[in-house]
């Protein structure tokens, strides 16, 4: 091996990777062009062969050459790897900082739909349950109303003592009616409207039940803590099904591919927000809301400021968007 020969063709490509990491380490990734930043990544490879080559032949080109290219890789990995890192984990939290309110802002006509068939779906199991006892059974079980209306007692208790489990299998089961919501698009919107439409029943006729029986204000005192961000987040992925079957049935201006696509995204960017609300849901519903230590005042105080600040969260914009 001619090790000056071997310097002298290298030694270039050593020094425009000491040049580019010393830019990155005062001024960031940021002051890189792109061309500049996959430079960085081709240069970084062949340094690190160097560095192989040079600890093969250790004896001819000198440990001082060898300690040089070792430093200068380690800066390399540092920038190449970690500072990738730092950057996914900056997008991930720019996406919920920003990303997440702006997508359901832009898609805010397709939750108020499915708000309205939740909604809707309440009011019309109210009335039927309130006017109909036999309603009433098709929707909720027979023991859950012989526990209201024979012991004048909620079903809540059961979750003391296995809040960690109650907590788990709550996030998941709402997380599984979510998705199936979302999947229920690509039914030409049918199952998400109907999963809407039957949880809202639902919903009203256990409210009927409770109210019959002088228990509303502890029902609702137990709903409310997680019921702030539970509803809203069903209601999020009902909009999500909503795009999906809109990309499919009314594609507009785009091919229908392209439509899915483009409507696919916004759903798959409203999941992700559903997935961390219900996780957030479940923690409460598991620990905050059944808990008798806790008085029904604060309860309901808890849910009125969880729905204020998620209101809040999805109402926020950029204030530093770039103008073209």
């Amino acid at each position: 091996m001619n090790v000056k020969r071997w310097i002298a063709r290298r030694e270039p490509n050593w020094k425009q990777l000491d040049a580019l990491l010393t830019q990155i380490e005062k001024r960031g990734l940021r002051s890189l062009q792109t061309s500049e930043i996959k430079q960085l990544a081709s240069l970084y490879r062949s340094v690190s062969a160097d560095l192989a080559r040079a600890r093969t032949h250790q004896a001819v080109v000198g440990h001082t050459l060898v300690h040089d290219l070792q430093m200068l890789t380690s800066r390399g990995y540092n920038q190449v790897y970690q500072g990738s890192r730092r950057q996914e984990w900056k997008a991930i939290l720019d996406f919920y900082h920003w990303g997440f309110p702006a997508v359901v802002q832009q898609t805010w006509v397709y939750t108020a739909i499915a708000t309205a068939l939740l909604v809707g779906g309440g009011l019309i199991g109210w009335w039927f349950a309130w006017n109909d006892p036999v309603f009433m059974s098709l929707f909720v079980p027979n023991e859950m109303i012989r526990m209201v209306r024979d012991d004048r007692k909620l079903w809540m208790g059961s979750i003391l003592g296995t809040e960690p489990v109650a907590s788990s299998q709550i996030m998941i089961n709402n997380i599984l009616v979510s998705f199936r919501a979302i999947a229920g698009g690509m039914t030409l919107g049918i199952v998400t409207v109907l999963i809407l439409f039957f949880n809202g029943l639902m919903i009203g006729t256990i409210a009927t039940l409770v109210a019959q029986n002088n228990l509303a204000v502890p029902f609702w005192a137990f709903v409310f803590p997680h019921g702030a961000l539970e509803i809203p987040a069903i209601c999020l992925a009902g909009s999500a099904g909503l795009l999906i079957a809109r990309g499919i049935l009314l594609p507009g201006k785009f091919r229908r591919v392209d439509a899915l696509k483009y409507y696919g995204l916004q759903a798959a960017q409203l999941v992700c927000g559903v997935v961390t609300l219900l996780v957030i849901a479940g923690t409460i519903e598991g620990f905050f809301s059944p808990n008798p230590a806790i008085p029904d005042l604060l309860k309901y105080i808890t849910g009125m400021v969880l729905l204020m600040l998620l209101i809040s969260y999805c109402s926020l914009k950029r204030s530093d968007q770039k103008t073209s």
